[in-house]
């Protein structure tokens, strides 16, 4: 089931699925620890002896945020209860608190006793072993903890302030549920403490009037010790749960809306869907830096491992388009991560946990008995050319001086070091994880990291340096040509097969991320090489049916649903696939008209988002629904290049325009 509704604050994230339930509660950092292990926390309404859980289908739901902020705006209706809610979740921006306010109003013209139920499932520090959780009666609210992990669970409504109802049990031991369904009846057990694999469920009073409505904020606080709870719940009492989630909304319609960016060329939907993306990003980002792929803990039932790891790629890809929408201080945060991570040898390897410790892999050190490197070329290549790109438009001195010798000099020279005897990288696992060889995409991401270190050698003087890298440059773009383009297809190949005399079987299986080639490594979109290596992918690549997009490569097997009608669907269609053709539309075009080509692909990613502005990796080909994680980082990421790409070359062609026109008047 795809997440929904993420809203986080870099220390504390947290996840609902489209039933409005949260699933996902990471913390003290953005992809780990997980302490619900995905397990739904139910939430029921109980109003004049009729009970209904969230998730029951007789619910009308609306999942949506309020504009420009993280902080979400859902609306419940039930006509059999004769109530709608509105419920606004959101994690503070500075503490680690997950407040919900809850208004509840009456449809029925008749004064209504209501009580909401919440249930917390934890398995605190992934680990449903050991944890205790007890009724505190100094804060009169639920407190679970395990090692120094704790949890407070209270509510406020008015004047008042504690919980009304809760109770404490064992969970998935003999048969037993959970204390949720104690809830039904509209009461609990109040049992005071329980440990081991245990659960809880808090109950809330509301006396709502007739045709009016009730409100109460309830929040779940997280810390280190019971003393660090206690006394966030003291400061949430002190400042006002209201007060502060008032403070969080107005800080992320700053934070997103901070630079001077005209986005009034953009169609509202793109507009909105741009600041939206930007906000999304941010809820899978640690402040420790850490860029997450995507933190959907549904991922790990079909391989028992998840995405909650920091892709060097995806990051680097990610940092990039947090430079072009100016937030400098989460891509400086990246590059600072990155530099704790890279080996001493000059390069990363697969992927990295929240914290920086090296993350589950399946890339083998040996093949056929003999060692190898179990990287992805492109990984290293492109935090440099990211890190190049986000000096360009800060030119931040100062920052980039620690990092010059570990995260450029360095790795460019392995980088040098890699290469075989044509001037190409040695293989290496292509940026799908699927092949090993060399891979056009790894080769232009090696040239673009090449190009960048070399303006880095020369900005620092090294001149010997620079001159070694940049002749590095161009002669793997003059052996990516000769070697990796096949003159009869006219198409560039996915990978060169290394084959045991050092000759290159080319593999010509259409891939979409042959878009490097225009976007790392220098070739410019209007070479007659790139248009027609881009009209072959969009002609081959196209799912052909309403739902329409683009596929990685033909005959994608990764969460395959059509594998007969390959003309037809090549594959799954792909958010980033879809936008790297947006991408290249923009680009390329020499004119306004040219340049409104784009709009059509931008236009597909924003239909296709949940009403939340939500996006997943893929879709299905015949029903549009989300496969896979949702949300990635990545799509939210290709989809903020775009649109700041879009305005930057309009303004471009505006100019080009103008200084036309003044020279033709000119006598």
């Amino acid at each position: 089931m795809p997440r929904d509704l993420p809203i986080g604050n870099g220390d504390l994230l947290v996840n609902f699925d489209d039933l409005y339930r949260v699933r996902d509660m990471y913390y003290p950092h953005v992809g780990a620890l997980n302490h619900t292990l995905g397990h739904v926390q139910h939430f029921g309404v109980w109003a004049d002896k009729a009970f209904a859980w969230v998730s029951d289908k007789d619910w009308e739901r609306d999942l949506r945020y309020l504009e420009d902020s993280l902080v979400t705006e859902v609306r419940l209706r039930h006509r059999g209860l004769g109530l709608e809610i509105i419920c606004n979740d959101v994690v503070d921006f500075h503490d680690p608190v997950h407040f919900r306010r809850v208004r509840v109003q009456d449809q029925t013209g008749k004064d209504r006793d209501v009580r909401l139920f919440y249930h917390i499932d934890l398995s605190i520090n992934g680990s449903p072993v050991g944890d205790t959780a007890n009724y505190d009666p100094q804060t009169q609210s639920v407190v679970l903890y395990k090692d120094e992990s704790y949890f407070i669970v209270n509510a406020s409504s008015g004047e008042k302030h504690g919980i009304d109802h809760w109770a404490i049990g064992h969970k998935k031991i003999g048969g037993a549920e959970g204390t949720w369904r104690d809830a039904e009846d509209g009461e609990l057990g109040r049992n005071a403490i329980s440990q081991g694999s245990v659960d809880a469920t808090v109950g809330f009073n509301l006396a709502v009037p007739a045709s009016g409505e009730a409100e109460f904020i309830s929040w779940i606080g997280c810390g280190h010790s019971y003393t660090d709870v206690r006394e966030l719940n003291d400061r949430i009492l002190e400042k006002g749960p209201t007060r502060m989630i008032n403070r969080t909304e107005a800080y992320w319609r700053l934070w997103c809306r901070k630079e001077p960016m005209d986005t009034a060329p953009l169609p509202e939907q793109i507009r909105n869907m741009y600041y939206r993306s930007q906000l999304i990003m941010r809820t899978q980002i640690d402040n420790d830096g850490a860029i997450l792929a995507a933190n959907d803990s549904d991922i790990a039932q079909f391989g028992g491992d998840h995405y909650s790891y920091c892709w060097m790629r995806d990051g680097a890809l990610v940092a990039h388009a947090l430079v072009l929408a100016g937030q400098s201080e989460l891509s400086r945060s990246f590059f600072r991560y990155a530099e704790r991570c890279i080996e001493d040898a000059g390069y990363f390897l697969h992927k990295y946990t929240p914290k920086g410790s090296l993350a589950s892999s399946w890339h083998p050190w040996t093949i056929n008995g003999k060692p190898v490197l179990p990287i992805q070329q492109d990984e290293t290549a492109l935090v440099l050319w990211a890190l190049r790109r986000h000096f360009e438009v800060f030119r931040d001195v100062e920052f980039i001086k620690p990092l010059y010798s570990r995260l450029i000099a360095h790795p460019a020279e392995w980088m040098m070091e890699y290469r075989d005897r044509n001037g190409l990288p040695q293989p290496s696992w292509d940026l799908w994880e699927e092949r090993r060889g060399v891979n056009t995409f790894t080769v232009a991401a090696t040239i673009g990291a090449l190009d960048a270190a070399a303006d880095f050698a020369t900005d620092f003087g090294e001149s010997d340096r620079a001159n070694e890298f940049r002749d590095g440059a161009e002669r793997m773009r003059a052996a990516m040509r000769r070697h990796l383009w096949n003159a009869e297809e006219r198409r560039f190949a996915r990978t060169a097969i290394v084959e045991q005399d050092g000759a290159y079987r080319l593999d010509m299986t259409p891939d979409s991320a042959n878009f490097a080639i225009w976007a790392f490594a220098g070739l410019k979109p209007t070479d007659a090489d790139v248009e027609a290596e881009m009209t072959a992918l969009r002609e081959r690549l196209l799912v052909r049916t309403d739902i329409g997009g683009y596929a990685r490569y033909k005959l994608d097997y990764y969460h395959q649903v059509e594998a007969e009608n390959i003309d037809k669907v090549p594959g799954n269609p792909w958010v980033i696939c879809t936008l790297w053709q947006a991408w290249y539309l923009v680009e390329r075009a020499r004119t306004l008209d040219e340049l409104k080509d784009a709009l059509p692909y931008i236009d597909w990613t924003v239909a296709k988002a949940e009403p939340s502005g939500v996006l997943a990796e893929q879709f299905h080909p015949f029903t549009g629904e989300p496969i896979s994680v949702s949300p990635l980082t990545w799509s939210h990421a290709t989809f903020v290049v775009v649109c700041v790409r879009y305005l930057q070359r309009r303004a471009e062609l505006l100019h080009a325009s103008a200084a036309d026109q003044k020279c033709s008047v000119l006598p």
